[in-house]
């Protein structure tokens, strides 16, 4: 199969070419052009007419969601939106049969206070990243035609070799042997190791599924306490949690936006919040009773790759 990967240097994107690579002929589309091993060749986005006959679309591009509030909210309307409406539109006109986007879970929801998020919630993003995916979403539903497959992905928190996010920071953190102050506050959260999203993207290329929107995750979910541990294990230390008082960690944080430090309350929230993910539907869509790789296990791969960086 031939496939067409957009943001193909990104995170997601080096990973899906290095398990791609064997069984199929890879194409980028990036604002580098950069030569990787497993890529035919990488067009930049003025390039795309010149993109050969393909059977399958990967859309990665956009714009990452910015803890630091520093970002432009046109921007993201621009890069998630925009690009997306032009990918799509040169996929109806082409010869591929399967488009694959990476949207975000928090195009449905920004927070998940009690209950597990399910793909029937009715959509209600905050803030200009969920908000520009879910418009992103809506314009493909609404162009899609049925002699084509189209995949709408909302994945959690993604994490594995290479990922740069809040995962790694913690990892630092803990590198350094400093205490982890947050002990006191209790969540509970899903994630998805990148294992999981090969799976699902490898399924959805060999397999005929049908159209729709399907958020991905890994079956177990952990509180941050949790990941703190299994930091700790990955480096042959002792995990130091100190439960400093939730109202004087919040009061830090808003310290942290006024001075623009690494703590903020967004950061914060993201680190602490409760936010669980159903995988039922896209596991029963595949056949699957449980997804390939444990939550542990993929976490573990993720630390390990750090500390061998």
């Amino acid at each position: 199969m031939k496939i067409l990967i957009t943001g193909v240097h990104g995170f997601v994107g080096n990973n899906l070419v290095d398990s791609l690579m064997d069984q199929h002929t890879i194409y980028g589309l990036d604002i580098v052009t950069t030569h990787k091993k497993g890529i035919e060749k990488t067009f930049n986005w003025n390039e795309l007419d010149a993109v050969p006959s393909i059977d399958a679309v990967i859309h990665l591009a956009g714009k990452a969601h910015d803890v630091k509030k520093q970002g432009n909210p046109e921007d993201y309307f621009d890069i998630n939106m925009g690009l997306t409406q032009r990918i799509f539109n040169w996929f109806l006109l082409s010869t591929a049969k399967k488009f694959i986007f990476f949207s975000s879970v928090k195009a449905a929801a920004e927070s998940v206070k009690e209950n597990v998020l399910t793909e029937e919630v009715s959509p209600s993003p905050k803030g200009p990243y969920g908000e520009s995916k879910l418009a992103a979403e809506k314009y493909i539903l609404q162009h899609a035609t049925p002699n084509k497959q189209v995949y709408i992905l909302r994945p959690c928190m993604i994490h594995g070799p290479g990922n740069k996010g809040n995962l790694n920071l913690l990892f630092k953190l803990q590198q350094k042997g400093l205490p982890w102050p947050l002990g006191a506050f209790v969540n509970s959260r899903s994630f998805c190791a990148i294992d999981n999203i090969i799976f699902v993207v490898q399924q959805l290329l060999d397999q005929k599924i049908e159209s729709g929107i399907y958020q991905v995750a890994d079956d177990e979910a952990l509180s941050t306490n949790d990941i703190i541990k299994l930091l700790a294990l990955s480096q042959n230390k002792k995990a130091r949690i100190r439960n400093i008082p939730v109202t004087l960690m919040r009061f830090i944080a808003q310290l942290g936006d006024l001075l623009h430090l690494p703590l903020n309350s967004q950061r914060l929230n993201k680190l602490t919040e409760s936010y669980l993910v159903s995988n039922h539907k896209i596991k029963q869509a595949l056949g699957i009773e449980k997804m390939p790789v444990n939550a542990m296990d993929g976490l573990m791969k993720t630390f390990n790759s750090f500390e061998n960086n």
